[in-house]
C-alpha cells in the first residue's frame, strides 16, 4: 500500500491527466477489494478534483483503458468477470462523454478560436450552434441546466463562480478598451472632457445583464440601464443618456447595423478597464472546459493565436483608425476582478493598458 502511495505522488509532477490515469488504475483493481471508495476519496483529495469531475475523467479513462484490454480479457475466463464488474461499477458513474458541443456562439472570432482550440486538443469535438438568441440570464441558466455547453462573456466575480471560466482573455483585454456612441450634436461636449470629474457629468447607458454596467456604477459613473441592448439606441438618440461604450473591435460595426444619422462614434476619450472576456463553459462538461484551455494553450505557445487574432480582427488597422494614444484615457477599477486573473502574463495582452494617452 506504501508503495502505490508513494508513486502516485511521484507522477503529479508529469500532469494531472497522467496522475488520474495512474490512480483510478489502483482503483479499479481496488474495486476488486471493496475498497474503491477509500480510495477515491483519496484520489480527489491528491489531485483536487471535485467529485463529478473526478467522474468524468475515470469514466473517459475507464472507458479506453477497457477498449485496449478487450482482447485479452475476452480469452479469460477468470478475468472476464472480473473485468464485467469493472465496468458495472464504472457504468454508474457517468455515461460515455459527448463530443457534441452546443454553443450560442455564432460566426465570429470567437466561434472560429473555439473549434481551432479544439481542434488543437481532441479533433472528435463537433460543434452545433443554437440559432436562439439569448440575453446573459439566459446563456447562464442553459449552461447550469446543460442545454448549453459554452459560451463567451465579459467576466464576473459571479459569473465565475457560477460557471467555468477558461481563463484566456479572448481578446487580450481589447473589450475593456471601449470607444463611445455619442450623438453628433455633443462632439463638442466630448472634445472638452480632460478628467473623471468632467467625465462624471456625462451619463452612460448600458446592458442591464452586461457585467459593465456593475464596473461604471462601481466607479461613480451615472448608469441609465435598459435589458433589450437595442433599445439602448433610440434612447441614446432620445437623450435618456449621453453615450454608450461598446468594444473598440466591436464599435464600428455595431453602429452600422443600427444606422442613425443623429449618432456618431466619438474621437476623443477610450474608457478603459480590466475586465477580460472568457470562454466560459457548463458546470456539466468539465471536461470540455480542460479541452479549450489545453487547445489555447498551445496556440499561445506558438505564436498562432496572436496570428489568427491580429488576422481576423483586423488589428493594425484598428490601431491606426482608433488612435487610442490620442485620446484622453479615463481608466476605471474593476473591484471584484478575480484574482485569478493572468494580469501577470503580459503575452495574453495587449499593450493598451500601459499608454499614457492625451493629455
Amino acid at each position: 500500500m506504501a508503495i502505490h502511495l508513494t508513486a502516485a505522488m511521484r507522477v503529479i509532477a508529469t500532469g494531472m491527466m497522467s496522475v488520474i490515469r495512474y490512480v483510478f488504475t489502483l482503483t479499479t483493481i481496488l474495486i476488486i477489494t471493496k475498497r474503491a471508495a477509500c480510495w477515491s476519496l483519496f484520489i480527489m483529495a491528491l489531485t483536487g478534483l471535485s467529485a463529478s469531475s473526478f467522474a468524468v475523467f475515470a469514466a473517459d479513462i475507464a472507458s479506453s483503458h477497457f477498449a485496449a484490454n478487450s482482447n485479452s480479457n475476452s480469452n479469460s475466463n477468470s478475468n472476464s468477470g472480473s473485468s464485467d464488474a469493472i465496468k458495472s461499477d464504472v457504468s454508474h458513474i457517468q455515461a460515455p462523454i459527448s463530443k457534441t458541443i452546443v454553443t450560442t456562439i455564432q460566426q465570429t472570432w470567437q466561434l472560429n478560436l473555439l473549434k481551432e482550440a479544439l481542434r488543437r486538443s481532441d479533433s472528435g469535438y463537433q460543434v452545433q450552434q443554437m440559432s436562439t438568441q439569448m440575453n446573459q440570464k439566459r446563456k447562464v441558466e442553459e449552461a447550469l441546466a446543460g442545454t448549453v455547453d459554452v459560451f463567451w462573456s465579459m467576466t464576473s466575480k459571479e459569473l465565475e463562480e457560477t460557471v467555468l471560466p477558461v481563463r484566456i482573455p479572448l481578446f487580450k483585454g481589447l473589450l475593456g478598451n471601449r470607444l463611445l456612441i455619442i450623438r453628433k450634436a455633443d462632439e463638442t461636449r466630448f472634445a472638452n472632457v480632460k478628467t473623471m470629474a468632467d467625465f462624471r457629468q456625462l451619463k452612460a447607458g448600458q446592458n442591464r445583464y452586461w457585467p459593465d454596467a456593475t464596473i461604471l456604477e462601481a466607479n461613480g459613473l451615472p448608469v441609465v440601464t435598459s435589458y433589450q441592448y437595442t433599445n439602448l439606441y433610440p434612447m441614446l438618440e432620445g437623450g435618456r443618456f449621453d453615450y454608450l461604450a461598446l468594444g473598440a473591435q466591436e464599435i464600428g460595426e455595431e453602429l452600422a447595423s443600427h444606422p442613425d444619422p443623429a449618432l456618431k462614434v466619438d474621437s476623443h476619450i477610450l474608457l478603459q478597464y480590466r475586465s477580460p472576456a472568457y470562454f466560459f463553459v457548463s458546470p456539466k462538461r468539465p471536461e470540455l472546459a480542460v479541452a479549450i484551455l489545453a487547445g489555447l494553450e498551445s496556440m499561445v505557445s506558438d505564436g498562432s493565436f496572436d496570428e489568427m487574432f491580429n488576422r481576423e480582427l483586423k488589428i493594425e488597422q484598428l490601431y491606426r483608425e482608433a488612435k487610442f494614444e490620442q485620446r484622453v484615457i479615463i481608466r476605471l477599477d474593476t473591484p471584484d476582478l478575480s484574482p485569478l486573473t493572468p494580469i501577470e502574463r503580459t503575452e495574453l495582452w495587449l499593450d493598451l493598458f500601459s499608454m499614457q494617452g492625451a493629455k
